[in-house]
């Protein structure tokens, strides 16, 4: 119980560089959806694709090394040859994808769509994010989580600062003075959005530099190859993951219709982030979690502990999931301040059930990385992506967004499904499927029932998270009691 109150302790840390930077995030979802603030829906629409293409690209450049690098840094005796090993590595392959980057824009423009001063920004913070890749992996394989959220927390503190400041003040301040007259651009907002993005990113690198200065430059080729080999298979895997996470907005963009696409995109982005609770979970949970797999895989029993880390995963995320579906219509007042973005609410539920079950999939993966199957995770992946990208296919021209967020359901939930099955043959975990069933059939269940029968009606609402929360209670009092006590 020890072990798992440690990492119950880092995973509030964790949940807390990456809750409190998130929760500031979203401050820009109503900024954004503000009336008057950006031009239309449909540019809101253009902001959500360029950020989806963030997010493949920051998986190709980190290509699995994060993970290789929690691997063998834990495996390896020398860790300081570990460390030098990948940063040298990431540097290099930063640098190269930057120049080919620069070197070959135009082409990159006309070939995803994207204005060529849109993308000459995309690449800076590209390459700013991918050298802070391991900074911030070794601040928590050396479990420094403090410094690692007060990175984070600054991070975005000045990303949402800048935002405000262009978005809001700066138009105003334009008849204070010649200054800020020479900083105002007319339609210029998706500029300043990135512009705001370079400059947190720039100030992230420069808080790491005490990490470039300290790393000890040894590149050992031999275990660069081994940690490829390893790395390889994460990366097919998180870019088969990245087409799951963000890839329907870009085929949205692409087989809807030219005159509606951004409008539509920006509509399911909008609602989309109504997930934010289960989604934020999910991310903090995994931050705590992936350091504690590798660190006791050499221990004994660890499937134990694994089985257990599950359970506690799907009792809160089983929580998460009914009460956020209870007051989503308070959510989205705070969250989606335009009235017109509100009708994609009905994607809601599907895409926190989905967040859900990719939680619950990123936990069963324990049982691929600790035993160097890491290829599993690239099948794995690779099916979802399938899933993504068929469904997509199939239902956007005749449900639009409705088919992005059914696609986006299926797909974790056949991974998560997937990933139980493969774990039982190549490392069995004991893992408690009568109370995990139980508790997610229950949330579903009630989820379900309140939005699309009851939405709206809190005396009911809030009746059933009441009545569930009491079963979660008396069903694990005797090891929240354990958890909470300082003899454990």
């Amino acid at each position: 119980m020890g072990a798992l109150k440690n990492l119950f302790k880092q995973t509030f840390i964790y949940g807390l560089a990456t809750v409190l930077p998130r929760m500031l995030s979203f401050l820009l979802v109503p900024l954004y959806t503000t009336k008057g603030i950006l031009s239309s829906v449909a540019e809101y629409g253009e902001i959500s694709v360029i950020f989806s293409y963030f997010v493949l690209f920051n998986v190709v450049l980190a290509y699995g090394m994060e993970t290789a690098f929690f691997r063998y840094f834990n495996k390896e005796d020398d860790t300081k040859k570990v460390t030098g090993t990948v940063t040298i590595s990431l540097i290099i392959s930063s640098l190269s994808f930057f120049t080919l980057a620069i070197l070959f824009q135009n082409q990159i423009a006309q070939l995803i769509e994207i204005k060529v001063k849109y993308l000459q920004l995309v690449f800076w913070i590209l390459l700013l994010d991918a050298l802070v890749i391991i900074p911030f992996a070794w601040l928590r394989a050396n479990q420094q989580p403090m410094r690692y959220a007060a990175i984070k927390i600054f991070n975005v503190i000045i990303n949402i600062g800048l935002n405000l400041f262009f978005l809001l003040a700066l138009k105003n301040l334009v008849t204070k003075g010649v200054v800020f007259e020479s900083l105002y651009i007319q339609n210029f907002e998706v500029s300043y959005i990135l512009i705001a993005n370079l400059v947190a990113s720039g100030v992230t690198l420069l808080l790491m530099l005490p990490f470039y200065i300290r790393v000890t430059y040894t590149f050992d080729f031999s275990l660069w190859k081994n940690m490829m080999k390893y790395a390889i298979p994460v990366l097919i895997a998180g870019v088969a993951f990245s087409v799951n996470e963000t890839f329907d907005r870009i085929l949205l963009d692409h087989l809807l219709p030219a005159d509606v696409a951004k409008t539509q995109i920006g509509l399911y982005s909008a609602c989309y982030k109504l997930a934010l609770f289960m989604t934020l979970f999910a991310t903090a949970y995994r931050l705590g979690v992936e350091p504690f797999f590798f660190s006791n895989a050499k221990t004994k029993n660890p499937q134990k502990n694994y089985a257990t880390i599950l359970e506690f995963f799907v009792v809160f995320g089983s929580v998460i999931l009914l009460g956020a579906i209870v007051f989503v219509d308070v959510l989205k007042i705070i969250i989606v301040r335009g009235q017109g973005y509100w009708e994609a609410m009905w994607i809601v539920p599907i895409i926190l059930i989905a967040n859900f079950c990719l939680g619950i999939y990123h936990n069963l993966s324990v049982w691929y990385k600790i035993t160097d199957r890491t290829k599993f995770g690239a099948y794995i992946s690779i099916f979802g992506a399938l899933v993504t990208l068929g469904l997509n296919f199939w239902l956007i021209p005749i449900i639009g967004y409705r088919g992005s967020a059914i696609a986006t359901l299926a797909a974790y939930a056949s991974m998560m499904f997937l990933s139980y099955y493969f774990g039982r043959k190549y490392y069995p975990i004991p893992y408690n499927l009568k109370k995990i069933s139980l508790y997610m059939g229950a949330s579903i269940s009630l989820s379900l029932l309140s939005f699309y029968q009851f939405r709206g009606n809190y005396v009911i609402g809030i009746s059933m998270l009441i009545v569930f929360l009491g079963i979660v209670y008396f069903s694990e009092q005797k090891v929240i009691k354990q958890l909470l006590s300082r003899k454990s």
